[in-house]
């Protein structure tokens, strides 16, 4: 027993390291801390008691008790409360953390104190947190996965969530991006009449002409409708827009005057450049002075991952019904674009490639976490300048990706306006691409053109990155079968020339509204897939992501902790059961999913065992009702035939 506890005290131990959680074992540094626990003992006979980890991050205080097996969790009473008597405080995980929490709560200026009981091993645990308050007892938390919630970078936003039970920054961002967006939407169609396509990119420019200001070369007072041609509003943002290309070295000229010719409807829209009675200005003043307030800051001074103009095209669309759903274009939510990142693990050395960019969500994620990463000013400038790199078809999205890039200060001479799979690969693979991000457009594939299929453009994209490099893509469940016989013949060629790492299947609502169940592949490319490779198929459908009324789909109180989880799990750092993680060799006529793979090895317990005799007496007894009993006369008289045996 003493063994099995060891080797849960370890594993604990590691998964607090992982969290980036500094603690102490049996006892604590923290000399109040100390103090408080020399009075602690369980027995409750004033002697000195001290729990398995104690950890003080920020103002909080991180207490927690381990027990070998998942029968010694916790203890209720009668009353289906903690039990506190010395046998359920010494045997007990939960009871024995919530102990020493408490005390330390009573004996000490530490008031916000978290007791996490940990039970069972690595590959079958239970995690489950209490917050602590010396006056009014405990509150029970939801069980985890990991300590990731603990972690420094993580603790407060817990707490408020968890303990506060209020809305944390992220919540309220999304809540108001969302907001933003709808009342946009409503002013674009009520004073600009615009086309859907045009909606997006009005925004966009406006952006390009609001980031000239630092620079002097634009000033929102300047937009007084003025109706002298050549001096409209319309034309004052074009010209700081073409000041802001300029500025950033958009070349070659082609490429300027592509993005020129899609922001020209801030020109040639009279409705636009008209001054409307209502609101005593022209619309493009208005939206101009909304989105400097509302959007403009956010980009320009928020360090964070959020593509906030692909959430405003993505909103804008679902008003419309519009964008491109017909074109198979599904923007990918940011909290997606940074796992992958994360299952890629990118670093600040790398080059990165998006072939099917879109507003250059996957681009922003990896810049972020490279910018992150890098250790002096040359190498982030090297990151935005040379080290990210995007296609897009569409013209429209292209300039909005291209906004997306310049407004963060790179990588915009990387984009190209292109038809990604009418590229060489060879020629592609001349950029020297260490990382493939991509989410291909979905169902554009037929069988009189299996080109266009989710795994063609998956293939397209290993073909034209370096031997060795990691991709990571995001495609319909579906495009993992391979039904047809186009799709087959793509599997069995992707697993001659590359290597499939595994498959993750996603949250059914990631694209919520759209009705696509999306999974994730990943992929080394250059590497013939060998034979006996064990690769990782993960049902990660329970991301804590949620869907909430009037909102769309929003980081739930669990998010991060799943997440950790299956990074973890993706990485070896931990183990799971079946049901999350399972591990086999693959085939091309595989269906490359966790459902095709799962087996369930889950040990039962003694509930399953009792409710399973429950079940079995109870249709025994239902079919003597109903003088069927003639089924059990073999089993009474042990006359088992050869086949039964």
């Amino acid at each position: 027993m003493a063994k099995k506890e060891v080797r849960t005290d370890l594993w604990v131990a590691s998964q607090l390291q992982e969290a980036g959680i500094n603690f102490d074992a049996q006892g604590s540094n923290v000399k109040e801390i100390n103090d408080a626990l020399k009075t602690a003992s369980k027995r409750g006979t004033g002697q000195a008691g001290y729990p398995e980890y104690v950890a003080v991050i920020k103002d909080y205080v991180l207490v927690v008790e381990d027990k070998a097996t998942l029968d010694k969790q916790k203890q209720l009473d009668e009353n289906g409360i903690l039990a506190m008597d010395v046998k359920a405080v010494t045997d007990y995980a939960v009871n024995g953390a919530y102990f020493y929490a408490k005390h330390i709560a009573q004996n000490s200026t530490f008031k916000k104190v978290f007791a996490v009981g940990v039970s069972g091993s690595e590959k079958h645990h239970k995690i489950t947190p209490l917050y602590v308050d010396d006056r009014e007892g405990y509150k029970e938390l939801p069980d985890l996965e990991s300590f990731v919630s603990f972690s420094p970078a993580n603790i407060r936003e817990y707490y408020t969530r968890y303990v506060l039970e209020e809305q944390t920054d992220v919540e309220k961002t999304t809540a108001q991006i969302l907001k933003d967006a709808a009342e946009l939407h409503e002013y674009l169609r009520t004073y600009g009449t615009l086309k859907d396509q045009d909606k997006p990119l009005v925004v966009a420019g406006i952006l390009l002409a609001l980031d000239e200001i630092e620079y002097g070369g634009f000033n929102i007072d300047s937009l007084t409708g003025d109706q002298t041609p050549g001096m409209y509003d319309g034309d004052k943002l074009m010209n700081a827009i073409k000041g802001r290309l300029t500025r950033s070295n958009v070349g070659p000229d082609a490429k300027k005057d592509k993005l020129l010719a899609e922001f020209s409807i801030l020109q040639t829209s009279f409705r636009l450049n008209e001054v409307n009675e209502t609101l005593g200005k022209t619309p493009l003043r208005y939206y101009t002075e909304f989105l400097y307030d509302r959007v403009f800051k956010s980009i320009k001074y928020q360090k964070t991952s959020e593509d906030f103009i692909g959430r405003f095209y993505g909103e804008f669309m679902s008003y419309s019904g519009g964008d491109g759903q017909t074109l198979g274009i599904i923007l990918t939510p940011h909290h997606i674009t940074d796992l992958m990142c994360e299952l890629t693990n990118v670093q600040a050395d790398d080059v990165v490639l998006d072939p099917t960019c879109g507003t250059g969500g996957f681009l922003i994620s990896a810049m972020h976490r490279m910018l992150a990463l890098a250790e002096s000013d040359q190498q982030r400038k090297n990151i935005k300048k040379k080290q990210l790199h995007g296609f897009e078809l569409q013209s429209n999205m292209f300039a909005v990706a291209c906004t997306n890039m310049i407004l963060r200060r790179d990588g915009n001479s990387n984009l190209e306006c292109c038809d990604f799979l009418a590229k060489n690969p060879a020629q592609v693979q001349l950029k020297g691409a260490t990382v493939g991000l991509m989410n291909p457009p979905y169902s554009q594939g037929t069988k009189a053109d299996p080109s266009q299929y989710e795994l063609s453009f998956i293939e397209h994209l290993l073909d034209s990155l370096t031997i060795g490099a990691r991709a990571a893509v995001i495609v319909p469940q579906s495009s993992m079968t391979g039904k047809s016989k186009a799709e087959k013949d793509f599997k069995d060629s992707i697993m001659e020339k590359h290597t499939l790492e595994g498959v993750i299947t996603c949250n059914p609502d990631t694209f919520y509204g759209v009705g696509v169940n999306p999974v994730i592949a990943v992929f080394t490319a250059g590497e013939p897939h060998p034979a006996d490779k064990i690769c990782k198929f993960i049902d990660f459908r329970d991301d804590g992501y949620e869907v909430r009324a009037h909102i769309g789909l929003v980081e739930g109180d669990s998010a991060k902790d799943k997440r950790q989880h299956l990074l973890d799990v993706w990485n070896g750092r931990t183990e799971a059961p079946s049901k999350f993680c399972v591990e086999s060799t693959v085939k091309p006529d595989d269906e490359w999913l966790h459902s095709f793979y799962y087996f369930n090895d889950e040990i039962p317990t003694d509930a399953d065992f009792e409710k399973a005799i429950g079940d079995y007496l109870t249709f025994e007894f239902s079919m003597i009702m109903q003088n069927r009993e003639y089924l059990f006369e073999d089993k009474k008289e042990g006359n088992f035939d050869e086949e039964t045996r």
